[in-house]
């Protein structure tokens, strides 16, 4: 892949993207496609949704231009996993689906279509050298738990204007990066269309926004990042660091979901069935940045960690299980620092929400 490639992949991406999102806008409001407020939303009138389709065809329209002599079979089953989730997240926004099947069937399928297409991690099998097949059922797991993972995250930290597309923008920019650094095209290419399909999306998002990317496009993205950090391949990297280089580019919302988890375990609440204003950014709005200051605060971040990753995959390592702990152990700090925090705590009743959030 050449630099004059991916440029235009981008470019044509961030066209898409960009023209797509006011039209589907208007499609919205006329379909009564939008997110009504309530106590646990921020915004204050009813927001048109539909902004994931825009970014979904930005970032196919992208990638149907750069396939020129790469796999096309496996990028299409890519492309119909995310379609899954996209769909989904529609059918959801419209209160056409359960809350629980997002997480437990959706998800779950769209990450063993990846399985099944041969993308998976090779931890047990190449880093710990466990035998097949227990290495490799191993393996499986590992990646089936990434990708849901990685998806969820971004679902949930979809509660504030442009936090999603533009930490998916700066995760795919870095990806992208460290694809061209290794020579691997195809990687460099689907990390190319999401940036400009982000940035497309992420003009019309940013506060004060005009549309909502919805369910679907949050779980779009996590999807997509997820899925370049699987594919993502240092070939000059050993084993025993290279693992840590995904983990470190998409720390924002992996960090975020931590936050959430224990911190509604901690009261007695269901971690996904628990929606509320204790996030990361609710917790950096509330010491005065407010919301544009909280959002640039966390794309600030995404760039640290982005650039962290790069060293890390460029650096050797005499104890890598070091490096690993320490970054577990500040990690940890920064989730018992951000839990002192002020935040607005959850009504019981919120057990019952049955939104993903």
């Amino acid at each position: 892949m050449t630099v004059l490639t991916g440029m235009l992949t981008f470019s044509i991406a961030l066209a898409i993207s960009f023209g797509l999102t006011p039209l589907l806008r208007r499609l919205a409001l006329r379909l009564g496609m939008v997110d009504r407020p309530n106590a646990r939303k921020l915004h204050r009138s009813p927001m048109p949704l539909l902004g994931g389709l825009a970014i979904y065809l930005g970032t196919l329209v992208g990638i149907m231009f750069s396939l020129d002599g790469q796999p096309r079979g496996q990028i299409f089953g890519i492309l119909a996993g995310g379609e899954l989730l996209l769909a989904t997240g529609i059918f959801d926004d419209r209160g056409l689906l359960h809350h629980q099947f997002k997480l437990f069937v959706a998800m779950p399928l769209a990450a063993a279509t990846l399985v099944a297409l041969g993308v998976r991690f090779h931890i047990a099998t190449d880093l710990f050298l466990v035998s097949r097949p227990a290495g490799a059922l191993l393996d499986v797991a590992i990646t089936l738990l990434w990708v849901v993972g990685v998806t969820a995250a971004f679902s949930i930290l979809d509660h504030m204007d442009g936090l999603v597309s533009g930490v998916a923008a700066i995760a795919s920019f870095f990806f992208a990066l460290l694809a061209i650094m290794n020579g691997q095209v195809l990687v460099a290419s689907l990390g190319a269309a999401v940036l400009g399909a982000s940035l497309g999306f992420l003009r019309w998002n940013f506060k004060p926004a005009k549309i909502f990317m919805g369910d679907g496009g949050a779980m779009f993205l996590g999807f997509m990042v997820a899925t370049l950090g699987l594919k993502l391949r240092l070939t000059e990297t050993p084993q025993s660091i290279a693992w840590m280089v995904p983990a470190l580019v998409l720390a924002v919302p992996i960090f975020d979901t931590t936050l959430v988890t224990i911190s509604r375990s901690r009261r007695g609440l269901l971690p996904f069935a628990s929606p509320g204003k204790d996030h990361t950014a609710h917790r950096l709005a509330n010491l005065g940045l407010w919301q544009r200051g909280a959002v640039l605060v966390i794309y600030g971040a995404g760039l640290f960690f982005g650039v962290l990753a790069l060293v890390v995959s460029r650096l050797s390592f005499d104890r890598p299980a070091v490096l690993g702990v320490a970054l577990g152990l500040v990690a940890l700090a920064c989730v018992a620092l951000f839990e002192s925090l002020p935040y607005e705590r959850q009504r019981l009743r919120a057990r019952q929400e049955s939104t993903l959030t």
